[in-house]
């Protein structure tokens, strides 16, 4: 329990448990009258959300797709504002980063499942990395308008600001980095094998 009583383990703690919320499954119940994980992909993320919804109600969709991807962000953005206010250290707001999007990739409140992290991982990235995530946002737009599929726009991105932290910051440690890159790429294999199988699902 002495653990417990540093702050950097309880604001890992808190990023967890905070990053665990499932404002999408919750938003499209309370709202939408349906449950996201029994439909579309099964993801609690703002894209099921929008292709659940919008069976029924299209203009209801953008709405509670819109409120996940704000509040999914804001969920590691929230914790990381608070940690630095604290005066908590870089190496520590990663770990808190990290925690973050795990939380929400692997929710104790869903028995350990949950989304796929891409907008909680954007909410961490464009606190602690700023510019490579507007980089990486500005790829997302276009992919999302060109290629029209959702995981193929979210992991180019990704990749892309992995990319760009290495170009712009070259002297930072890049593990946590790359630790967020490959639990958002694992939530992603289901994709991925729709994709070599030609059966993923356009945005539209």
């Amino acid at each position: 329990m002495d653990f417990l009583s540093h702050i950097n383990a309880q604001f890992y703690l808190i990023a967890y448990l905070v990053g665990g919320i499932p404002f999408g499954l919750l938003l499209a119940k309370f709202f939408a009258g349906v449950d996201v994980k029994a439909s579309g992909s099964g993801s609690i993320g703002a894209t099921n959300v929008l292709r659940v919804v919008k069976e029924n109600n299209p203009t209801l969709a953008k709405k509670l797709g819109a409120a996940t991807l704000i509040l999914d962000a804001f969920k590691g953005i929230g914790v990381l504002v608070v940690a630095n206010m604290l005066g908590l250290s870089d190496s520590a707001l990663w770990g808190v980063a990290v925690l973050a999007v795990i939380g929400h990739c692997f929710s104790v409140y869903l028995m350990f499942e949950g989304g796929k992290g891409v907008a909680t991982g954007m909410g961490v990235f464009l606190y602690l990395l700023p510019i490579e995530t507007l980089i990486a946002l500005a790829s997302w737009f276009i992919l999302a308008k060109t290629v029209k599929i959702s995981s193929i726009s979210s992991l180019g991105a990704l990749l892309i600001a992995v990319i760009a932290s290495f170009v712009l910051h070259p002297e930072m440690p890049h593990a946590p980095i790359i630790l967020i890159a490959l639990i958002i790429m694992y939530k992603h294999i289901p994709n991925i094998i729709r994709l070599f199988k030609g059966e993923e699902k356009c945005l539209a």
